[in-house]
């Protein structure tokens, strides 16, 4: 039997069952559905809306439709809607009339509404597991790596000498703010809206903290309107999931760069990477383009429900349908990145000899301006002296360390004999060791707090 219908003579157009039914895509709440119901049914209980028996009859016949759902017994029916309608019926069929005093005050606008936070709070919470997990391999990888010197670059150009670990680390800490973006969506997400009817609350008097707390809520809603309607929960953690992808996008970019032959940094392991149809020889880091295409799928997901939301009257409507299918797709989507992320973090090959004969002395350019300010020479006067000096060894077809002594003091006289100690790579990265800076004990101290984050 429909949860509605009464007022109307004929049944529903097959053509708008297709368009309005949802059991589709939410019959992945029926735990959340079940695990609500059952509370809501105690609560009635204990606001004597219901005999006390009859609540042991709701909670037993629910628990058995949940076994049934677990071992995939469940057979969905023709009238099934949604889950509610689903969960609801069987409940009838298996305890009787009694099951259908459940529903007593409640709308399944506020039932969806809880439904959806509990699922959307256990889907951060393996999020955030499966990010730890990715940000553990790099943690790993990086400390092998704390003194493997490899070219940095800005705009895609040669710019200063960095360790392996530190350009790994910069990741850790990109996915470190996605952690504390699921964890404060996760917190806003933690109000229950189960009691608050269709939008103009429950006639009752149920106690809406104890619910709330029952279902593993921090809070009940402050306002039966915006409760039904809000999905405010839904956009956090979609925006927290699509930042969270640009971020891999971004890894995977450099390990697609990195492993072009071209640059032959790092080698992926074999089972991480694909080949060619036609050329044998390919060698491809398919994944990473998966990597950075699906970012694009899960930006989309999240530009296209803020539009759904944007336009909506006060209370609960039929677009906010649309809410499930995406942050689903969103969810699933990530749940396959992660763990191909975190394995071919964890198996990368590092070749640390392609990467010191990719560091020209061009990459020591600013060491070259510091010589000059540690000499007194104001760093915009150095910097201009510097670029001198650059454009003469370019022009003469020479490293800046075989330019002799005396053309570097006809551009500059304070130049010394002294200079030729710039031209060394691990010095380089070793004077960057302001607080976050690449030199190997700074890195050090990044992985040592990067651990305490992992273990907190």
């Amino acid at each position: 039997m429909s949860l509605w219908g009464g007022r109307f003579s004929e049944p529903s157009d097959q053509d708008l069952r297709a368009l309005n039914d949802s059991i589709g895509f939410d019959i992945r709440f029926y735990r959340e559905d079940i695990e609500g119901s059952i509370v809501y049914a105690l609560a009635l209980a204990d606001a004597e809306v219901i005999r006390s028996e009859e609540a042991r009859a709701i909670v037993a016949g629910l628990r058995e439709v949940l076994q049934e759902f677990e071992t995939g017994d469940f057979e969905l029916q023709e009238a099934d809607e949604d889950v509610h309608t689903a969960v609801e019926r069987r409940l009838i069929e298996l305890i009787g009339d009694v099951g259908g005093k459940l529903h007593t005050g409640r709308s399944r606008n506020d039932q969806v509404a809880t439904d959806f936070r509990l699922w959307s709070m256990r889907a951060a919470d393996r999020l955030a597991s499966e990010l730890r997990d990715l940000q553990a391999a790099i943690v790993e990888t990086s400390e092998s790596q704390v003194e493997t010197l490899m070219p940095g670059y800005t705009h895609l150009q040669p710019a200063q000498p960095i360790t392996v670990a530190h350009w790994l680390m910069s990741f850790f800490w990109m996915l470190e703010r996605d952690q504390d973006r699921l964890g404060s969506a996760r917190q806003r997400m933690s109000i229950c809206p189960l009691g608050s009817g269709a939008l103009a609350g429950n006639p009752f008097c149920l106690d809406r903290q104890q619910i709330a707390a029952d279902l593993g809520f921090d809070a009940p809603s402050q306002n039966s309107l915006d409760a039904v309607s809000d999905r405010d929960f839904v956009s956090d953690l979609l925006y927290a999931i699509a930042l969270c992808a640009s971020h891999l996008s971004r890894l995977a970019e450099d390990i697609l760069l990195y492993s072009n032959p071209s640059f032959g940094f790092i080698t992926l392991y074999d089972r991480y990477s694909t080949g060619s149809s036609l050329m044998p020889q390919k060698r491809n880091a398919d994944p990473m383009e998966l990597m950075r295409g699906k970012a694009g799928r899960l930006v989309g997901n999240l530009a296209g429900f803020l539009t759904t939301l944007k336009g909506l009257p006060s209370g609960y409507n039929k677009d906010l349908q649309e809410d499930k299918e995406s942050l689903f797709d969103s969810c699933d989507t990530m749940h396959q990145l992660l763990p191909v992320m975190t394995a071919i973090v964890a198996s990368l090959q590092v070749n640390p000899e392609e990467m010191i004969a990719s560091l020209t002395e061009e990459l020591l350019a600013t060491d070259l301006a510091d010589y000059l300010v540690r000499k007194g020479v104001p760093f915009r006067q150095a910097h201009h002296i510097v670029g001198e000096v650059v454009r003469l060894a370019s022009e003469g077809r020479t490293e800046l360390s075989a330019l002799p002594l005396p053309s570097l003091q006809a551009i500059s006289p304070v130049f010394g004999a002294d200079v030729a100690e710039v031209f060394d790579f691990a010095q380089s990265v070793a004077k960057r060791r302001t607080y976050g800076g690449t030199a190997p004990d700074e890195v050090r101290k990044q992985i040592a707090l990067a651990k305490t984050r992992l273990t907190s």
